[in-house]
């Protein structure tokens, strides 16, 4: 389900949008998809760490963790208004939601369960569609759609005690034609923002915590492979040194969805370069949410099939033609089915499984466990449903290592 925000009209420079030389490149490595339907159930003793659910229909928190391959309601914590997209500081002290009332803060304990923070009013009103927090936890960076188009990208910093210093906020206005806030990333450098903007192409935003106004003066933009096709995903690879970063568009391949991998160091080129074979095809037709592995071996991607029918999970091997080669290709892996119009992933903090959500009906939450034959397949392991609603379920965040 697309979700819209209400952007606050404040004074904002207009970057000037370099636009990049025609080019493709695909990246992320993923444990490996498997074939197999979304609706059985692996029965496995793994157990995960914590992790947590948006269901926007029910306007709830929902925090869960896997004990021996049953799935456990750590706490359920009612919103005031419908949520929108949610982040976890490093360390995990920290969650914030957004709302279209704004950003909210909670405190994370030991058990995994949330506290709010802030007497339980919002610390900020911005009306985000996606956020991120550095790896530094100095900046909490989140993103608007303009009130009259274009999108707004905003950095606040972190107080000690989770809170944001709205003095220090710093915004920048980006006026590209038909945009609209779906996806954004934060490079594990803390040197790139990545903001999948609908028909308006992907955004790369230059970003330094270090400085007191973290963005770069300009902005690069990433067309999509199909005149009038969206951008709706985005991920870059784990880690400081990344080597590729993706991003997920209707229409790239064979006028259906696809996985475009892009190396990371040209970034800083003339020309943005684009792995060989991409875009790839992600299985289904609108890829809402991409997921690399933690230990960089695979991507996935969860794609929209339509109203109705079950999504569908693909996953991709990652491999390069020598070793210590910057030279990558993508290769499928298989398929899993996941629920009705799937929104986000996560990898839980043991690596034991990919979580995805899904907003459309039926079970919105699954879990899936990695296959101990077939390296970075996927196994259908625990199907439920998030809150009081079976439908809802608009993104998933769980705690890092």
């Amino acid at each position: 389900m697309k979700v819209v925000s209400w952007a606050r009209l404040l004074p904002a420079l207009l970057l000037v949008l370099v636009p990049f030389l025609e080019g493709c490149g695909n990246f992320w490595q993923a444990p490996g998809g498997g074939s197999g339907g979304g609706g059985g159930t692996t029965s496995t003793t793994l157990s995960s760490g914590y992790f947590y659910v948006l269901n926007q229909t029910t306007k709830q928190i929902i925090a869960y963790n896997i004990i021996s391959g049953s799935l456990k309601t750590v706490g359920t914590y009612a919103l005031n208004a419908a949520p929108y997209s949610i982040a976890i500081g490093p360390g995990n002290a920290f969650l914030y939601v957004s709302t279209v009332t704004g950003i909210y803060l909670y405190t994370i304990d030991s058990s995994g369960a949330l506290t709010a923070g802030n007497n339980g009013s919002a610390i900020s009103g911005d009306l985000a569609s996606a956020m991120a927090v550095d790896t530094s936890g100095t900046w909490l960076i989140d993103a608007e759609t303009g009130a009259s188009g274009g999108v707004i990208v905003n950095a606040i910093s972190i107080t000690a005690n989770g809170t944001l210093n709205s003095s220090t906020e710093q915004s920048q206005s980006f006026n590209v034609t038909n945009s609209s806030v779906e996806q954004m990333a934060l490079s594990g450098d803390d040197a790139n923002i990545f903001l999948a903007a609908g028909e308006g192409g992907t955004l790369v935003i230059p970003f330094t915590s270090t400085n007191a106004n973290p963005f770069g003066r300009t902005a690069n933009v990433i067309s999509t492979v199909t005149s009038g096709a969206s951008a709706l995903s985005v991920a870059v690879d784990p880690g400081t040194t990344p080597r590729l970063f993706y991003v997920g568009e209707t229409e790239a391949s064979s006028n259906s969805g696809g996985i475009r991998a892009f190396n990371y160091s040209s970034l800083g080129s003339s020309k943005l370069t684009e792995i060989a074979g991409s875009p790839y095809s992600a299985g289904g037709l609108a890829p809402h949410a991409i997921l690399p592995d933690a230990a960089g071996s695979y991507v996935y991607v969860a794609s929209w099939q339509g109203a109705t029918s079950d999504g569908v999970l693909q996953g991709f091997n990652i491999a390069t033609s020598t070793s210590g080669s910057t030279t990558y290709t993508l290769s499928s892996i298989s398929t899993v089915a996941t629920g009705i119009e799937p929104s986000s992933l996560a990898e839980d903090s043991d690596s034991n499984f990919v979580l995805a959500v899904s907003s459309g009906g039926s079970a919105d939450l699954q879990a899936y466990i990695f296959d101990t034959t077939t390296l970075g397949k996927l196994d259908d392991s625990i199907n439920s449903t998030t809150g009081t609603d079976p439908t809802g379920a608009v993104a998933v965040a769980a705690q890092a290592p």
